[in-house]
C-alpha cells in the first residue's frame, strides 16, 4: 500500500530519526521540528521581554490553540480546556460529576491504572461502585455485557479508546449509541488515541474526552486537553476553582465562567501549549486519517514480523488495532528485553501488570514489552527492530544489527 503521506518531508522534520530507532511513541513520540521551534522561541521571548509580556504577545496564537484542537475531534472552542495532560483532565471532569451514593460506573478491562485508582477512591469518599464489563471474543468491551448492565442503571460510563497495553481500539462509537439510548454520561479517555484515530465527538456520541500532547499528537510533554459537551457543562462543577475558572463577584460569592476554560487554572506553560497548538496544526495538514492508515499498516506488519520469530508471543487483542505492539520474549525479562535494545538506540517501554491489572492480572502477565510505531516510522526500521529481537536470546554474542 502506498503512503498518502510526504515521508521524506515528515522525517525531515523530525530530527530524532537521525539519532534513535523511536518505537516508544505511545510514551512520548519524536516531536517535529515545528513545536521544538514553538516553545523554544516562545521561552526565548519570556526571556527577553518577561514571561507575562509573552503571553500578551501570542495571545491570538494562543487562542487559536483552541480552534486547532476543536477541529481535531469535532469539537465547538469554548468546550475545549487546556490543561497539564490526560490524567489531569480526566480526573476534572470525574472528581467534578455529582455523584450520589450508590451510582454505578461501568468500566472496561482495559482501563488504565490511574483512572480506576481515581474511581476506588470515589468509592470510598462517595459510595460510587465501579463495575467491570467484561470483554468479548476479540478482548474488546463487550457490547451485549455492557448493554445489560445499563439496562440495570448507571450513572456514568468511563472507557478509554486505546490502552497503553495493547493494539486494541475500542468500538466507541457502539458505546456512544448504547449510552444514548439508555442516556447515561459517557467519558472518554482518548490518551493513546488522539492523534492516532480520527476522533469526532457528535459521532462518538461522549460527553467528555480527554487526550494528552506528548504521545501520537507529537507534541510537548506537560500539555493535555479536555472536551466538555453540553451535558458536561450543565452537570461538572469543577472539583477546585481559581481567580481563572470563577470570577469573585462579592465578598462571599463566586461565579464559575462559562465554557470549558472553567476546568483550567491561572498559571499554564504556555510555551508548551503553543507547542501543542502547533502539533496539532501539524497533524490536520497532514491528516489523521493518512497518519492512521500508515501506522496501523506499519503496527501490523510488526505484529506479523514478531509473531514469526519462535522467541516471541505477540499479545495485542482488539477487532481492530492500533500502533500499539506488546510482545514477550521466551525466559527473558520485559525490562531486560528494554534494556538491551535501548544499548542499540532502540526506544520501547514496559507495561507492568500495575498499570493495567484487570487485564493483565487476569491474562497471568506481569509485563509486556511495548513497541508503539508512529507515522514517520519506516519499513526499514520495523526489519531493524525485528532482527534485533531475534538476536535478543543469543545476548552473550550480541552485537547491533
Amino acid at each position: 500500500m502506498t503512503s498518502r503521506l510526504p515521508l521524506d518531508r515528515i522525517r525531515k522534520d523530525t530530527p530524532g530519526v537521525d539519532h534513535v530507532l523511536h518505537f516508544n511513541n505511545a510514551g512520548a513520540a519524536l516531536p517535529p521540528q515545528i513545536v521544538l521551534n514553538t516553545v523554544v522561541g516562545h521561552l526565548e521571548r519570556e526571556a527577553a521581554i518577561g514571561g507575562y509580556e509573552a503571553a500578551g504577545e501570542a495571545s491570538d496564537r494562543l487562542e487559536a490553540v483552541y480552534d486547532s484542537l476543536a477541529r481535531l475531534i469535532g469539537a465547538d472552542p469554548h468546550q475545549i480546556a487546556v490543561v497539564e495532560n490526560a490524567t489531569r483532565a480526566w480526573d476534572m471532569a470525574v472528581y467534578g460529576y455529582p455523584f450520589a451514593e450508590g451510582d454505578r460506573v461501568l468500566i472496561g478491562r482495559a482501563e488504565y491504572a490511574s483512572n480506576v485508582i481515581a474511581l476506588l477512591q470515589l468509592q470510598k469518599r462517595h459510595g460510587v461502585e465501579p463495575v467491570l464489563i467484561e470483554d468479548d471474543g476479540h478482548g474488546q468491551i463487550d457490547l451485549l455485557n455492557l448493554e445489560a448492565e445499563l439496562a440495570r442503571g448507571a450513572a456514568m460510563v468511563a472507557l478509554t479508546h486505546a490502552p497503553t497495553n495493547s493494539g486494541l481500539i475500542n468500538p466507541v462509537e457502539a458505546v456512544g449509541a448504547l449510552c444514548k439510548q439508555y442516556d447515561v454520561f459517557y467519558v472518554l479517555d482518548a490518551c493513546q488515541s488522539a492523534g492516532q484515530v480520527p476522533l469526532d465527538v457528535g459521532r462518538i456520541g461522549c460527553d467528555v474526552l480527554s487526550g494528552t500532547g506528548r504521545k501520537y499528537l507529537r507534541g510537548p510533554r506537560g500539555t493535555g486537553f479536555l472536551y466538555a459537551g453540553p451535558r458536561a457543562l450543565e452537570r461538572i462543577e469543577p472539583p477546585f476553582l481559581d481567580l481563572h475558572a470563577a470570577d469573585w463577584t462579592t465578598d462571599t460569592t463566586y461565579e464559575i465562567r462559562p465554557g470549558a476554560r472553567r476546568f483550567e487554572n491561572w498559571e499554564a506553560n504556555y510555551a508548551g501549549r503553543l507547542g501543542l497548538g502547533a502539533a496539532v496544526d501539524y497533524a490536520l495538514e497532514l491528516g489523521v486519517e493518512a497518519a492512521c492508515e500508515r501506522l496501523c499498516r506499519l503496527a501490523d506488519s510488526l505484529r506479523e514480523a514478531l509473531s514469526g520469530l519462535e522467541s516471541v508471543s505477540v499479545h495485542d487483542k482488539g477487532a481492530i488495532r492500533g500502533g500499539i505492539v506488546t510482545f514477550t520474549v521466551d525466559s527473558m525479562d520485559s525490562a531486560d528485553v528494554k534494556a538491551q535494545l535501548s544499548a542499540l538506540r532502540i526506544n520501547t517501554t514496559m507495561s507492568p501488570t500495575g498499570h493495567a491489572r484487570l487485564d493483565l492480572g487476569r491474562r497471568g502477565l506481569d509485563s509486556l514489552v511495548r513497541a508503539s510505531v508512529h507515522y514517520y516510522n519506516t519499513d526499514d526500521e520495523v526489519a531493524r527492530f525485528v532482527s534485533a529481537v531475534g538476536r535478543l536470546r543469543h545476548s552473550d554474542n550480541w552485537t547491533a544489527p
